[in-house]
């Protein structure tokens, strides 16, 4: 027998300053078997910092959500649709390969990677020349310590406050707060 998702809900509030973008996004994560609270709360970290992507791409005709996941390969773990239907952010968490980065930039308008972990560095300079050529793509780089430190706020249901600001996500519970600062690699 298959064992099934787990479930999160995240209440996040978000302040981007940087972009001048405040919402309010109720979020449900679903945490696949084989997904690290790490792997999870790294995908809720990329979608805030790409939230205000909704104004700026779409005008605020969008949404921003996650994909299915580890459990379809074919889709990102993060994506921004507008209104058509169109892809006009994919976002991947992790080390993802060549070709299935290859293929997102074939689907959508840009793609997006935020590699964290300590094989991100390894991954980087066995990838960086293989992905020059994709002009859709940016990677960006987020600590590993940061990484596993925000897999410390992660419960099945969370408060939590993002703030952006000159470049920093903090995300913030009752459980503690954590600062991050990508770093873009491409």
């Amino acid at each position: 027998m298959a064992l099934k998702s787990t479930v999160f809900k995240a209440e996040l509030q978000l302040s981007d300053i940087d972009h001048g973008h405040y919402e309010h996004l109720p979020l449900t994560l679903a945490r696949h078997p084989s997904e690290t609270d790490e792997r999870m709360m790294m995908r809720l970290a990329a979608l805030a910092l790409n939230a205000h992507q909704t104004q700026a791409l779409c005008g605020g005709d969008a949404r921003i959500g996650f994909g299915a996941g580890l459990s379809s390969p074919d889709e990102p773990d993060v994506m921004l649709t507008d209104f058509t239907g169109r892809t006009r952010l994919w976002i991947e968490v992790g080390q993802p390969d060549e070709r299935a980065l290859a293929k997102a930039c074939a689907r959508a308008d840009a793609v997006a990677v935020y590699a964290y972990g300590p094989a991100a560095d390894v991954w980087w300079r066995g990838m960086a020349h293989k992905l020059a050529r994709l002009g859709k793509l940016t990677v960006w780089r987020l600590p590993a310590a940061d990484a596993q430190a925000l897999a410390a706020l992660a419960e099945r249901s969370m408060q939590l406050q993002a703030t952006v600001l000159d470049g920093v996500l903090t995300l913030a519970s009752d459980r503690g707060s954590v600062s991050t600062e990508p770093v873009r690699w491409k």
